[in-house]
């Protein structure tokens, strides 16, 4: 009988220990309540972001979403790899983790696995978004134009140290091609 006891603790500390792991937002962070998923659908330009390797060596990066039947994102990532001087793109798929009126969606590039995308600033017009990841790894600036305006890039930013982000490590994304083959794929 303790063996089974021993075991059931064991199972029930790996079960916590798993979910607390597959967070999928910083602890400081709160994501955009009253969201309109419509109004954020279509083409976004990447202005900031941390370097990871999915994105490592691309400039002129943009995001596209919209909807499908079953009101998930269809999203298509798009940069151009300036050490192979060629475009590239993901295709991938968001999904709301809870309520569709609360910026909190997980995202996957990659079959069953997801992780976080948690719109945590945006302005009225849906014109600029700070998107935070699933931890203190994953930070976006994202604008419906190539550019986005000091006050608003001031307000991200602290938002973003707020958090908790190194917002030293951003990568200012450069914006000089408008040969994009996948921009208008949506």
């Amino acid at each position: 009988m303790k063996r089974k006891t021993i075991i059931g603790t064991a199972f029930i500390a790996c079960g916590i220990l798993l979910l607390n792991s597959c967070a999928s937002i910083p602890k400081k962070a709160k994501p955009v309540e009253n969201f309109n998923v419509n109004r954020y659908l279509g083409a976004w330009y990447e202005v900031a972001r941390f370097d990871f390797r999915f994105e490592k060596n691309l400039d002129n990066t943009s995001a596209q979403y919209k909807l499908d039947k079953k009101g998930n994102v269809i999203v298509l990532n798009s940069g151009y790899n300036f050490v192979k001087k060629k475009w590239s793109k993901a295709d991938g798929l968001a999904k709301f983790r809870g309520d569709k009126n609360v910026a909190a969606l997980k995202v996957s590039f990659f079959g069953p696995f997801y992780s976080g995308y948690n719109v945590v600033a945006l302005d009225e017009n849906y014109q600029y978004a700070l998107i935070a990841g699933k931890d203190l790894d994953y930070l976006w600036i994202l604008s419906r134009t190539k550019t986005i305006p000091e006050n608003i890039k001031a307000k991200y930013l602290k938002i973003a140290e707020e958090i908790g982000y190194d917002t030293s490590k951003l990568i200012w994304v450069k914006h000089d091609k408008t040969d994009n083959p996948y921009l208008n794929e949506n």
